[in-house]
């Protein structure tokens, strides 16, 4: 069952170099699971749209430091892609847009 996976590994990635950075994933661990689902189903609310990551931390609202570890886990567990687009951020810069994967 697809729910079931999000809960299981991987546990949180972390910054090898960086003390802090392993405290906040040992921190999170317990919750990655349930954030992983709901930045899933958030993208999946999206359809086609998609939505970068930007707007997922706005909209969710999820801080950045959650949102796009759990989003890049999504990927690497192939329930997330790009679409290949991109759309402008606050910045100005332009960053890629995530749908659920087929």
């Amino acid at each position: 069952m697809r729910t079931l996976e999000l809960f299981d590994d991987p546990a949180p990635a972390y910054q090898a170099h960086s003390e802090t950075s392993r405290r906040a994933a040992e921190r999170i661990a317990p919750l990655a699971g349930t954030k992983r689902a709901a930045v899933l189903e958030y993208i999946e609310q999206c359809g086609e749209i998609g939505a970068t990551d930007e707007e997922m931390q706005a909209r969710m609202p999820m801080p950045a430091n959650t949102q796009r570890p759990r989003r890049i886990e999504l990927c690497a567990m192939g329930f997330v892609k790009s679409n290949g687009k991109t759309r402008p951020t606050r910045s100005g810069d332009h960053a890629l847009v995530w749908v659920a994967a087929d």
